[in-house]
């Protein structure tokens, strides 16, 4: 059975009608559950269960999560964690902690979510560290290019108590945010339909002087002008009809992004840069953490530490078998429905595209950014703290066998 068909067996009109009877996180947490195709009555059943495990005793706290643009389907595309991480933190507090998960941009977006936790709109977001950078302009500090080798080093990162101090801290220091897990993909450039019968990009020198989407992060921009790719800020919701209209020539984002956003019919090559982050990222306030019982507290962290763990496991399997980022693909995957092809560089290209605008390469590039961001983190060298913890692991290290540990623990 093809993605396609897996993912709208259900259709919204039918998913509203059960939430109708059993609320939608019920509804929402129920149909994440299932890894194929569902009924309306299965869902219907799955969903009346969940909703009376979630209700059985009052909940101490009820905690609003804004998920963007996310809904129970396409968190099957990017294994973003955040629906994991909502049912297990309700099992796991006997429900005494219970989530109102709002997706589908109804609550907040990819760039607004940082904004409304922090406004206490919502209490938990989840949302790409770039688009959230700004409003939250610490989250740069992922961003310096080529700082990641893989994915590998990326998980790497976030198990490492290194990731305490250099991202987790500064963060809710500045911003009043407790950076909680995340998914982990490095960032190409999605180039549109105008590349549909150019041959498949194997250099660099091939997008020279393209114009292409750039998110919020100003890190990200600064590698692009030095790659000479043109940055032009536009919204991620508005991503799509840029490239549909051919307004812009591509979007730097990540493989699996463009697959659950429905991006994959307006893109004909996925070029895999893995010049900067991607990280879709779950965060909550700090206050609301800190104003929960300390065995809350424990929960929460648990809770993530098992979302981070599933989202190393199924992201990696998802890349392969539902987004079609392989070479070949697999039949019957989101890009080999839509005729996405992978654009694979050499390591002498990515090698070449690093000294064109990496910090190592280029330090003079970097140097205004990098002093603020080493500031806002009590003076240490954020891009060189995160460099060297990541080269402990080998570089050929696959992203499923990165040791997970938890990362609050020295």
């Amino acid at each position: 059975m093809g993605v396609s068909n897996k993912l709208s067996r259900i259709s919204r009109r039918d998913l509203f009608k059960v939430a109708g009877t059993y609320g939608m996180s019920s509804t929402l947490l129920a149909a994440g559950t299932f890894g194929g195709a569902m009924s309306l009555g299965s869902l219907a059943k799955a969903a009346e269960s969940t909703y009376e495990k979630r209700f059985a005793k009052e909940a101490k706290h009820t905690l609003k999560f804004g998920a963007a643009g996310f809904n129970q389907r396409n968190l099957l595309i990017e294994r973003a964690g955040c629906l994991e991480f909502a049912r297990d933190l309700e099992s796991r507090t006997d429900g005494e902690i219970r989530i109102e998960f709002i997706g589908d941009n109804q609550i907040c977006n990819q760039l607004s979510c940082v904004e409304k936790t922090q406004q206490g709109i919502v209490d938990i977001y989840a949302a790409s560290t770039q688009n959230s950078a700004g409003g939250a302009p610490y989250l740069n500090v992922l961003d310096y290019a080529y700082i990641f080798r893989s994915r590998a080093d990326q998980y790497h990162f976030m198990y490492s108590p290194k990731s305490q101090e250099v991202l987790r801290d500064p963060f809710e220091q500045r911003h009043g945010l407790k950076f909680l897990f995340s998914h982990a993909e490095l960032r190409g450039i999605q180039l549109g339909l105008s590349w549909q019968d150019r041959d498949t990009v194997t250099s660099i020198d091939q997008l020279n002087g393209t114009k292409n989407r750039v998110t919020g992060t100003q890190l990200g921009r600064i590698a692009m002008q030095a790659l000479g790719l043109n940055p032009v800020p536009i919204a991620w919701e508005e991503t799509l009809d840029g490239l549909k209209q051919g307004l812009i020539d591509g979007a730097e984002t990540w493989a699996s992004a463009v697959a659950y956003a429905n991006m994959s019919p307006v893109v004909s090559q996925c070029v895999d840069l893995k010049f900067f982050c991607g990280t879709e990222h779950t965060a909550m306030s700090a206050s609301v953490f800190d104003g929960m019982e300390g065995y809350l507290q424990d929960a929460i962290m648990e809770s993530a530490y098992l979302a981070q763990v599933h989202v190393q496991a199924a992201n990696e399997a998802a890349l392969v078998n539902t987004v079609g980022f392989s070479n070949p693909q697999l039949p019957g995957t989101i890009f080999a429905r839509d005729n996405v092809r992978l654009a694979t560089l050499s390591d002498e290209e990515i090698k070449k595209a690093e000294e064109m605008c990496s910090p190592e390469f280029q330090p003079q590039l970097w140097e205004q950014w990098r002093e603020r961001i080493n500031g806002w983190a009590g003076g240490i060298d954020t891009y060189q703290e995160i460099y060297d913890e990541v080269r402990k692991i080998p570089a050929d290290t696959l992203a499923e066998n990165v040791e997970p540990r938890r990362w609050w623990k020295a």
